[in-house]
């Protein structure tokens, strides 16, 4: 329970607080996922930088005496370090600037002092807050439990000495005297003026006694300055992402850029039915957890006469405008009847039959997540799901996702191998990139996935559920009215796009396997510094950060290679 308390604490210390609806200024705009993940990129830059201010300020206020007082909490008596000559040396901190850190690797810092010099005297710097961003995470790290707290930490300090080399005795002394162990010392004659050496520290420690170790440090006058570089589970070079599909539990903010509460453009705002029918259904989603079965929804008769409309729409366009995949998993889903005018189908049917042609499940979601958390399902083969309805007023038009979006627009195309492939690709693109590559991801899958074209014999089919399940928009795509451009992600995760009416320009791509191609080509030049893979027997997903793992992977993928070529010499044989 406490850890299930400390995980809520995190997921609301950042949590998207505004609505994106009318406050915001979009008061009848269409659902979005890039303008989502603009939104969201803004709002939790705000937010994250106003709880690290606090953090900061917070911190600014224990002296070194405090910070010593506590650390002997921790540690016996006869072990306390011996700071006394420090604290006769305390005066004004000289700090880093807030982005004055670089790769462990390079070991090159940059002058924070120079930075510093440049303000008018006697100001303080702008960012000059007291602690890095890496530490306010640690903070947090350290304080989901008593677990967190104790639990080992692999971290480099960064540490510039102003009275030569002499002071790295007393951090080394400190570091034993919290416990910690020294992995690696670096050190070099300083480039800044008035530091005599800067010196590198790498050292294991727990969470606690870290923290502890470092507002010592930092207390200290014979030390200019003192950056932590974390190395595991809370780094900015691997930021948290979840490495199995229960810990999508975790990952369900909720971005409210077009509902039926907030916008009296909605369809079903003055409908107060409708309204209180949302509400039953999300808070069904709200409840779902990894492994339950998916609930059941009763859908009314307005609900089924408004997907028998769209149903026989989509089953009368489908065969002249569709894809080839989209065709033959469609009538695959009419011959299992999951795909019938009567009915609704229900999500659990549905993830069973994608499960057992794609390895893709579904979960239901309350409503439109953020770009982040949809596209990291995604990596698992999970399709987070609606389960509502749009309102029977607007039967061939929603602004939001619906059941019948996700239902006729997304999972025929979910049961293709290719496709599915290629949406998992870009949801293990997405585990751990930065604000900006979440947005990229989320242009690319706005114009491939929900908008996309593609080449058959010649002609322009649709692929992209948000054509497929949007007759009006279907027939623009296909027409002279709008401009087609090949399919290049580079070039395509930058475009501008139309949320408000059709589209004006829409991406061909040549097939799936040449979007592959060309996907994957353009995801190695992202900056992440590490990749990943979904392993489907543990049906985790994996950093590839070590020798040990890729030799790993190289064995496990020679005896995949090596049946393939048994299987080859078998089919050659003469008969």
């Amino acid at each position: 329970m406490m850890a299930v308390a400390a995980a809520q604490k995190n997921r609301e210390m950042f949590a998207i607080k505004k609505s994106y609806s009318i406050e915001n200024g979009y008061p009848s705009r269409r659902r979005s996922l890039v303008d989502d993940a603009r939104f969201e990129t803004l709002v939790v830059k705000q937010t994250k930088q106003t709880v690290l201010e606090e953090a900061r300020n917070k911190a600014n206020d224990a002296s070194l005496e405090e910070c010593i007082q506590q650390a002997q909490e921790h540690i016996p008596a006869e072990q306390s370090v011996e700071l006394q000559d420090e604290q006769t040396h305390l005066e004004n901190l000289e700090l880093p600037m807030e982005n004055d850190y670089v790769p462990v690797e390079d070991f090159e810092i940059e002058s924070a002092e120079t930075e510093q010099s440049q303000e008018p005297a006697g100001q303080t710097p702008k960012n000059d807050y007291g602690l890095t961003e890496e530490e306010i995470l640690l903070a947090n790290s350290a304080s989901e439990s008593p677990e967190a707290e104790a639990a080992m930490q692999s971290a480099a300090l960064v540490v510039r000495l102003k009275e030569g080399i002499s002071s790295l005795g007393r951090i080394l002394k400190a570091i034993e005297t919290f416990h910690g162990t020294v992995q690696h010392v670096e050190s070099r004659q300083s480039r800044v003026e008035g530091v005599d050496h800067d010196v590198l520290i790498k050292l294991d420690m727990t969470r606690g006694n870290l923290l502890q170790l470092i507002r010592s440090l930092r207390q200290a006058g014979s030390f200019s300055s003192m950056n932590l570089l974390a190395e595991n589970n809370m780094s900015v070079k691997a930021p948290w992402f979840p490495k199995h599909a229960s810990e999508l539990d975790d990952c369900n903010h909720l971005m409210t850029k077009y509902e039926p509460d907030l916008d009296m453009n909605h369809p079903g705002f003055a409908d107060k039915v409708y309204r209180q029918r949302r509400k039953e259904i999300a808070e069904i989603a709200f409840a779902y957890k990894y492994g339950d079965p998916i609930p059941y929804i009763d859908y009314s008769d307005v609900e089924v006469k408004t997907w028998r409309s769209v149903f026989k729409t989509v089953q009368d366009l489908a065969p002249k405008h569709a894809c080839a995949e989209y065709r033959a998993a469609f009538q695959m889903l009419q011959d299992e009847q999951i795909f019938v005018d009567h009915r609704l189908p229900q999500l659990q049917e549905m993830s069973d039959f994608l499960r057992k042609n794609t390895g893709f499940s579904l979960r239901p979601a309350a409503g439109l997540l953020t770009a982040r958390d949809f596209l990291a399902s995604l990596a698992f083969r999970i399709f987070q799901s609606t389960q509502y309805v749009r309102h029977v007023n607007s039967p061939f038009h929603t602004p939001e996702p619906d059941s019948i979006h996700e239902l006729l627009g997304h999972m025929p195309l979910l049961a293709d191998p290719s496709f599915a492939q290629f949406s998992q690709e870009i949801g293990l693109a997405s585990l751990g990139a930065s604000d900006e590559e979440i947005e990229k991801l989320s242009t690319v899958y706005w114009f491939t996935v929900e908008f996309g074209l593609c080449k058959e014999h010649g002609q322009i089919k649709a692929y992209g559920a948000g054509l497929l399940s949007s007759y009006g928009e279907l027939l623009h795509a296909i027409s002279d009215k709008c401009e087609h451009r090949a399919f290049e992600p580079a070039s395509t995760a930058v475009q501008p796009y139309q949320d408000q009416e059709y589209q004006p320009i829409y991406y061909v791509a040549e097939s799936f396997e040449d979007a592959k191609d060309k996907f994957r080509r353009w995801v190695s030049t992202m900056s992440r510094p590490f990749e990943v893979r979904f392993n489907p027997h543990t049906e985790r997903v994996e950093v590839l950060d070590s020798v040990d793992k890729l030799e790993t992977l190289v064995h496990q993928m020679n005896t995949e290679i090596l049946h393939l070529t048994n299987a080859i010499h078998k089919l050659k044989r003469p008969f």
